[in-house]
């Protein structure tokens, strides 16, 4: 089997309504997302997705994958997208760097493989474990009372794990949020700290060691892997990292070095599936629990996120992320929330198609 033909298409994604980064420093009204297909001589497409979070989240951007895409997808005809591990060799030999630019094509080809195989991607990823997979809702930042009524919006959707967005100037409003959150907060149910980078240590420190006595855990508090090892060290609470884990290289360190009891995979960020699974794997036989996540995108990117979650032991899993909820286009269709969970399709591949009138004709054709 041989790719023939690989088409680019764009999509814009408005959400459903602003959202503000940790410490609100950061807004956000639409998301530029983009989407592959790969034909094969057999008559099978796979499909991908590959959607940052705007242009000031992370070293990524939505032309960045396009412009990206025009010096890999040339390369990429007339090879088997059947190995995805031999693709992504190839695309980190063309095009060093940028993982977030493969990801896309590398979902699409773990899509065909799938659709050959006659097996949902979860069965190849690991296997299927457990029912639905707990989402984790994407609680923007607020005053304490504002955060809590989001919360409580998302309960109403069947939430039990709830993503807050804290950080900022304002240390002791943090903590005001953090206890005010944790007051209200269900049995069985999770609320967890996220800063996206937003603190200093001094002021990482001091909140945290304020509120010691609470059971939460916080997701990369500071910028560089540095500042969150002193803060790891200084802290008693759980910390999980997201941005500052690029590739396996920044697993090890983080494991090796006790920097972090929790990751955060996001899909895209580490170049796709392949490179995913093999954190997760990692994460596994080192008794780190993990989130799974992507840094956005419709259906066609939680499709992916769910299938890889769904094939992670429940006790190693804490939740998903399900962004196509918050946005007001459906560019694709595949896994969704219900109740506050997502679920792997158990057709054959992805399981997720797209919707042509959202995707309009290509930006770019290669054959």
């Amino acid at each position: 089997m041989k790719i023939t033909r690989i088409s680019v298409y764009q999509v814009d994604l408005p959400l459903k309504k602003p959202y503000w980064l940790s410490g609100g420093r950061l807004k956000f009204e639409r998301l530029d997302s983009t989407m592959v297909s790969l034909e094969t001589d057999a008559g099978i497409t796979g499909w991908g997705e590959g959607c940052p979070w705007g242009v000031t989240y992370l070293p990524g951007f939505g032309r960045g994958i396009r412009a990206g895409l025009e010096e890999l997808a040339p390369q990429l005809i007339g090879h088997d997208p059947r190995v995805p591990a031999q693709i992504n060799q190839m695309m980190d030999v063309a095009l060093p760097g940028h993982p977030y630019i493969k990801a896309p094509v590398d979902i699409a080809c773990w899509d065909i493989l799938g659709q050959v195989a006659g097996l949902p991607l979860c069965d190849l990823l690991g296997g299927r474990h457990g029912g639905p997979v707990p989402i984790a809702s994407s609680v923007s930042t607020g005053t304490p009372e504002e955060m809590l009524g989001f919360v409580e919006d998302f309960r109403t959707q069947g939430y039990r794990v709830h993503s807050a967005k804290i950080g900022g100037s304002d240390p002791g409003l943090d903590v005001a949020r953090i206890r005010h959150l944790n007051a209200h907060q269900e049995p069985g149910e999770v609320i967890f700290f996220d800063l996206n980078r937003s603190w200093l240590p001094a002021d990482a420190i001091a909140v945290m060691n304020q509120v010691r006595d609470l059971g939460v855990f916080f997701e990369q508090p500071c910028e560089t892997f540095e500042e969150n090892l002193k803060v790891r060290r200084a802290t008693s609470h759980p910390i999980s990292l997201d941005e500052g884990i690029k590739e396996m290289a920044d697993l090890v360190r983080a494991n090796s070095e006790g920097a972090a009891e929790i990751i955060n995979i996001k899909v895209s960020r580490v170049g796709g599936l392949t490179k995913a699974r093999q954190m997760r794997d990692f994460c596994l036989s080192t008794g780190i629990k993990c989130l799974i996540m992507d840094t956005g995108g419709g259906a066609m990117s939680d499709t992916a996120v769910a299938h890889l979650a769904q094939s992670t032991p429940e006790a190693s899993r804490i939740a998903a992320w399900d962004c196509a909820s918050m946005v007001s286009v459906a560019s694709a269709n595949g896994a969704s929330a219900v109740d506050g969970h997502i679920t792997a399709p158990e057709t054959p591949g992805l399981g997720a198609a797209p919707v042509m009138d959202a995707l309009g004709d290509p930006v770019a054709v290669y054959a």
